[in-house]
Parts: C-alpha cells; sequence; structure tokens
C-alpha cells in the first residue's frame, strides 16, 4: 500500500503542495515530509505554472543560455525556455534560441556530459533547475561539473527549497519551509526519529518513493 498524501491549497495558481508527513530516507539525509512534485514535473499545466514561477526571476537577471534539468525536470524546463524566450530573456546562443539539457550520471554520481552535449555547456550560461534542494548535495555537484565543463553558473532553481543558498548561489523556489512550519532534515546519523525508535516509512528521492 502506498503512502497517504495531503494537498495542501497555496496562494499560487494552479499548484498545489502534495505532501506526506512521516520518517523518510533520501540518498543524504532524513526526513519528516515526503513532498510529492510528480503533477509538477509530468503534468503539462502544472509544469507550465511552476515555469511561470521560476521564470519571473530571471528576466532581468542577465544571460541565459541553458537549463540544466536535473530529477526528471525536462517538461518544466521546456516550458521555463519557452517562457523566457518570451518575454525577452537574453542569450549568447548563435541561434538566439536555449537549450535544455539533461546531464548523464556516473555509478559514482558524478555528472558528465559526452561529446555531443558538451557544447551546450561550455562557455554557457547555465541555469540549474531541480525538484528540490534539501541538503544542496545534488546542486553542489551540478555546480562543480558545469564549472569543470566551462560553463558560468547563473543560478539555481527548484520546486521545493529547504536551503536559501548553494554553494554561494541564491535558490530560487516555489515551495520553502515556511509552507511546512515543522519540516526537519537531518544527516542520518542524529535523526531524532531514528532516536526515537520511530521505523523509517519509505526511501525517497524526487522521482517517487519506494515503501519499506
Amino acid at each position: 500500500m502506498g503512502i497517504s498524501l495531503n494537498k495542501l491549497a497555496t496562494k499560487r495558481y494552479g499548484l498545489n503542495l502534495r505532501v506526506c508527513k512521516g520518517h523518510f530516507a533520501t540518498n543524504h539525509s532524513h526526513i519528516n515530509y515526503y513532498i510529492d512534485v510528480t503533477a509538477q514535473k509530468f503534468r503539462l499545466s502544472e509544469a507550465k505554472a511552476v515555469a511561470r514561477e521560476l521564470t519571473s526571476a530571471y528576466k532581468y537577471s542577465g544571460a541565459v543560455d541553458t537549463i540544466l534539468c536535473l530529477d526528471g525536470t525536462e517538461v518544466i524546463g521546456a516550458c521555463m525556455a519557452s517562457d523566457m524566450m518570451k518575454s525577452g530573456v537574453l542569450t549568447s546562443n548563435e541561434h538566439g534560441s536555449l537549450y535544455v539539457v539533461t546531464p548523464e550520471h556516473t555509478t559514482g554520481s558524478q555528472l558528465i556530459f559526452r561529446e555531443n552535449t558538451t557544447p551546450m555547456v561550455t562557455g554557457k550560461h547555465v541555469l540549474i533547475l531541480l525538484a528540490s534542494v534539501s541538503t544542496g548535495y545534488t546542486a553542489d555537484a551540478a555546480m562543480q561539473a558545469i564549472q569543470y565543463y566551462g560553463g558560468q553558473v547563473v543560478g539555481i532553481a527548484a520546486i521545493f527549497a529547504s536551503v536559501k543558498e548553494c554553494g554561494g548561489m541564491p535558490v530560487t523556489h516555489i515551495f520553502d519551509t515556511n509552507d511546512l512550519n515543522d519540516y526537519g532534515s537531518w544527516e542520518p546519523r542524529s535523526c531524532p526519529l531514528c532516536r526515537q525508535g520511530k521505523k523509517l516509512d519509505a526511501l525517497v528521492n524526487s522521482y517517487g518513493y519506494s515503501n519499506l
């Protein structure tokens, strides 16, 4: 049986926050809320609504050449690229359009680009798009990869974020811990729920959950 999600209404048109409270483990932390962003990533109407919210932060922030999509955010990334072109966001690409690209992950969780996609990062102004930012580990890894390939990070955007910045770069987001006042994220060894003897409900990441 799957976990039970609650839909929290928000003031943002067309967007709700779907959550389940419990004890969950990610790759890097333990958290007390599973935040489900499946609909925002894969339902076109919600992906467009997310894109509208996030794009507004970059209308006057300088050039964006490439949107780097992580956590399965390609639909949102494509919608953002379309919105940016309509709103006149600057790009230094000769073709006057934006790249929407997804990196490859190695077995060691490193991000790499093949020879055919490297030109979409090297010398480009890159916006990192994620489903969520909690520990900042994934965002930091993406920043390091972009810098390694000669790109320049111009922003980090996410649907949900529990941190305000990563690597000195502010995180643009739609939802944060103000929407969940008792949200908690801890290193596994210092998790208070583990100390209380509460068993894990599920293993979770931005793609979904696996019940335990």
